[in-house]
This record gives C-alpha cells, structure tokens and sequence, in this order.
C-alpha cells in the first residue's frame, strides 16, 4: 500500500502510546491524516482524564505533526448518504465514528482502526493492525 491513510482515534491513541504494531503498518503510507473529530474525541479523553495537562500537551504536540481534515458541507452530504444506507441495512454504527468515516469517503482514504463496524460502510477500506 501506498498513499495517504485517514487514522481512527483509537489508532492515534496507539501512535501516542508507540504501539509497534500501529507503526508498522503506517510505515507502508506516506502520511497520516486525522479528522477533526477524532481531535474532538481526544481532548475530551484528556479533559476528563487525571493527567490532563499532561495530556493536552501530548495532543497539542501530536497536532502539530499531522495535518487535521475539517468537516464542512461536502462531509455533511456524505455522512447524510453513509447514514441512509447503514440505517436500510440495520447495521448503524455511532455517530463519531460515522464522521469520520464520511471525511474518509470524502477524500477517497481509507481508514486505520481497530473497529470491525467501519467495514460496514460502503466506499471505506479499515486497515486494521
């Protein structure tokens, strides 16, 4: 593989935590993006977590190294189609994770995750590690 890759939140945790595993499979990419919403779902964890300001300056750090996809109109529209078709299949998954599944579609990138309900989506490739 090859490319750019759209990285999960539970992903950014293991790059954080220098997970080897995550780091070997980002290797075969040329550079990781991250949606907005998985930085919202971040500084959430480290607004109610015990260290927490140790934690905002480890995201503040990681922020700086990656660039962070918005999500805009053209998000919104495929977030609306992803739901429609989750939703007529029976397989809805949580909302979080259907926005940044929508920024993944929207710019053609597939995803790394540990969550097996991503491979749900139509359009999305989940790389797992």
């Amino acid at each position: 593989m090859a490319g750019r890759i759209l990285l999960d939140t539970n992903a950014i945790i293991a790059i954080i935590a220098k997970d080897a595993a995550v780091a070997a499979t980002l290797a075969s990419f040329q550079a990781g993006l991250v949606s907005a919403v998985s930085m919202g779902e971040l500084y959430y964890g480290a607004e109610k977590s015990a260290r927490k300001q140790a934690n905002l300056l480890t995201l503040e750090r990681f922020s700086q190294t990656v660039r962070i996809l918005p999500c805009g109109k053209p998000t919104a529209v495929v977030y609306g189609q992803l739901k429609h078709q989750l939703a007529a299949k029976g397989r809805p998954i949580p909302d979080n994770d259907l926005w940044i599944a929508a920024v993944a579609v929207q710019h053609g990138l597939a995803l790394i995750s540990r969550d097996a309900h991503f491979d749900a989506v139509s359009g999305l490739t989940r790389v797992a590690w």
